[in-house]
């Protein structure tokens, strides 16, 4: 898209509006849909929270990073709502709400209360009765097929999700997941119908509509059925789905892929990598780390509860360890474990405390990381990196080139890299080949 044309695309909108304005219920999903958006040659900033003021307008979609997975219902949604009144006052023209391509939610929420609550704040607009929900995305192995999520070749319930520290996804059926969190009718708009194309699906919307039901689940099995569907997304007022379906909206105003859109600042400084995650995949990653020779350091959180909630001591001891190591190469900082060694944490300190007490460590250590000379910062897991964010007082990052699919490396300006800025990955602890963290640094040199 020429800047001419999109000049033309802002006028019609606003001045200075924005195009697509993005909720994110944490802050590695935000970065995941940025990616996506900016594979698809949009110019992406991502905001930490909801921003006090309006940001520099040269950008055609901001998303609102939240940390509103895990909270209270009623908190997630006073947040969400927020969000979408600052996106409203910034003048954009469809809202993405963003949620896990697992579909990370319990029975309560909030993935269902956030929608609806979106969908009443936007009961003004016309076609805001309706909206879909989808979490494919089929470049990170995510499916969705006769209303089931496949993570890989299985359901979502035997994909190791079943043992998720906070948000355990037991049923793969997600009609039935999202109609437990509803007080709307759910629907479905299955593989079938979206292999017809843009017509069919609008022609299913209107059928689903005529029977009562505000949400449809959407099958998608491939990037061509994204693409099918982003075309019958065009004017949606409240679009609901993981990163995948990003994809297919940047085309219908008028955006082209471009590279231009992911640049960087160049890279400078030492790196490192702080994971907090313990997914398969990450835990994959940081024995895939060792075992390529590098530096690492293991915090225990049981050794944490002893020494009070900061963990004083153990940050100290992490810094004093890296500080001399950071000059050879990243050196790697992880509380990342198996399901039984979580479980037994949490049986002893519960659940809520034994996260947020890693999660306060581990931004403790990539604060002092940075403030020794780290410049180029990997962080896996979106409570730690939320965390990690908040720590280091980043409320805005710009988007650039992706790493693995769903996994972008970002640029921002804090007060701890005052003159270069940071370079910094926020990585979903699902996400990334096994030898993400070195392909990372490979990725930004």
């Amino acid at each position: 898209m020429s800047t001419a044309e999109r000049s033309a695309a802002h006028e019609v909108a606003g001045v200075g509006a924005m195009l697509l304005g993005c909720i994110a219920d944490d802050f590695t999903g935000a970065t995941d849909l940025a990616n996506n958006l900016v594979r698809a040659g949009m110019r992406v900033v991502q905001a930490i929270g909801v921003p006090a003021q309006p940001l520099d307008s040269d950008a055609d979609a901001v998303v609102i990073a939240l940390k509103s997975r895990t909270l209270p219902v009623e908190e997630a949604i006073a947040q969400s709502l927020a969000a979408l009144r600052w996106l409203k006052a910034q003048g954009a023209r469809q809202i993405y709400f963003k949620y896990c391509s697992t579909f990370d939610s319990t029975a309560q929420g909030n993935i269902g209360p956030v929608t609806e609550a979106l969908q009443d704040a936007l009961a003004g607009v016309p076609g805001s009765d309706f909206t879909i929900a989808t979490p494919a995305f089929p470049d990170n192995q995510r499916t969705v097929f006769k209303g089931h999520l496949f993570v890989g070749d299985v359901l979502l319930n035997e994909s190791g999700m079943q043992n998720h520290p906070l948000t355990s996804m037991t049923d793969a059926n997600l009609v039935r997941v999202l109609q437990a969190q509803c007080r709307r009718k759910v629907g479905l708009i299955d593989y079938k119908v979206v292999a017809q194309g843009e017509v069919a699906i609008r022609e299913r919307i209107e059928q689903l509509r005529a029977q009562g039901v505000a949400v449809a689940v959407v099958d998608a099995i491939s990037n061509d059925d994204l693409m099918r569907l982003g075309p019958a997304l065009k004017g949606m007022p409240l679009v609901t789905a993981g990163s995948g379906v990003a994809i297919g909206l940047p085309g219908n105003f008028g955006i082209v892929p471009s590279s231009t859109a992911s640049t960087l600042p160049a890279a400078t400084g030492l790196q490192a990598v702080v994971s907090g995650s313990c997914s398969l995949a990450t835990n994959r990653q940081v024995q895939a780390f060792i075992q390529a020779g590098h530096p690492a350091l293991a915090v225990d959180p049981l050794r944490l509860a002893t020494q009070g909630a900061t963990g004083v001591d153990v940050v100290a001891e992490a810094l004093a360890w890296a500080e001399p190591l950071l000059n050879q190469g990243p050196v790697l900082i992880y509380s990342s474990a198996d399901a039984t060694a979580v479980k037994s944490v949490q049986g002893q300190l519960g659940v809520e405390a034994a996260g947020a007490l890693v999660e306060r460590t581990l931004a403790a250590i990539a604060g002092g990381l940075v403030t020794r000379g780290v410049r180029q910062l990997v962080v896996a897991g979106g409570e730690t990196s939320g965390a990690c964010v908040q720590a280091l007082n980043i409320t805005q990052m710009k988007i650039g080139p992706q790493i693995d699919p769903g996994v972008p490396w970002c640029h921002a300006h804090t007060e701890a890299a005052p003159r270069e800025g940071l370079h910094l990955t926020l990585k979903s602890g699902n996400f990334g080949a096994d030898d993400f963290f070195s392909k990372a640094f490979a990725v930004l040199a």
